[in-house]
């Protein structure tokens, strides 16, 4: 019985080291290729940059001076943080009404949350676009409002099912104390929701960050996005420097990497305790 499960570990240990390592590879390969001159990453795309391929960190400085990197990013980090600081402010205060007001009311807004969560962005993307200019909401502020709408539904979701794990006797207790809903809920609520709040901010931002298709169909090229700068690295004839690309990429990758690191903590418990409905 030992025997089999030392056996059973081994195996475990081995595939999930194949997973990681097929999961690093494409990221490695894009890292490696960054320094490197266009003309080899075609030609030896799988070797190491060597004394006539490598070129130091030119490609990160042309790329980045192609994309208008301080802009784009600029947009980027705006839109980010602005639409996970709506989605976590709204959808909390929504959920926790939900779980605590019982009634058919609540109970129907939380299941148009959970419809809304299986309807593919492709149905509803021509004519978001058309409210989205009507409503003058095609611009880099607007926008945010956009993905408070698109990212409401698992945030809802995952928040009730946390809520629906605190002891209601702590809400209690603060009205007793003199305390409004909105000091309940500030002061009280959302500070045990800690766990739950940082994955959906992570959750959100990592698609935010490299969301490509909403920024592209809403504001278009006028305030350019990463995701959207990225796509308009190419010179004549439409061939592609990639190079320069890679280069982009990685850079890009770096501050949502980072941020995750810095949170990772807190992603297994939030989603654990999100995922359940009480």
């Amino acid at each position: 019985m030992k025997e089999t499960r030392n056996i059973t570990s081994v195996l475990f240990y081995i595939i999930m080291t194949l997973l990681a390592v097929f999961f690093i590879f494409p990221i490695a390969l894009v890292v490696m290729n960054s320094f490197k001159n266009k003309l080899y990453i075609s030609t030896t795309p799988f070797a190491f940059p060597d004394a006539e391929s490598y070129v130091n960190i030119k490609n990160y400085v042309d790329g980045l001076a192609k994309i208008h990197f301080l802009s784009s990013i600029g947009y980027s980090v705006f839109i980010t943080v602005i639409s996970v600081v709506l989605i976590v402010l709204f959808c909390s205060m929504t959920s926790w009404m939900i779980s605590r007001v019982k009634g058919k009311l609540s109970s129907s807004l939380y299941y148009l949350f959970i419809i809304s969560m299986v309807i593919p962005f492709q149905m509803v993307m021509y004519t978001m676009t058309k409210v989205a200019n009507t409503l003058h909401l095609d611009n880099f502020v607007g926008i945010c409002v956009l993905y408070l709408g698109f990212g409401a539904g698992m945030a809802v979701f995952m928040f009730c099912g946390f809520i629906s794990g605190i002891p209601i006797e702590l809400e209690e207790a603060s009205l007793i104390d003199g305390c409004n809903p909105f000091q309940t809920f500030f002061k009280i609520v959302l500070p045990v929701m800690k766990p739950i709040t940082i994955t959906v901010g992570i959750l959100n931002a990592m698609w935010i960050w490299n969301d490509f298709l909403l920024p592209y169909l809403v504001i278009g090229t006028k305030y350019k996005t990463i995701p959207v700068a990225i796509q308009y690295l190419k010179s004549g004839y439409g061939s592609v420097d990639y190079g320069h690309l890679m280069s982009v990429i990685v850079i890009a990758l770096i501050p949502i990497v980072v941020f995750y690191f810095a949170c990772q903590k807190y992603i297994i418990e939030g989603v654990t305790a999100g995922a359940v409905k009480g």
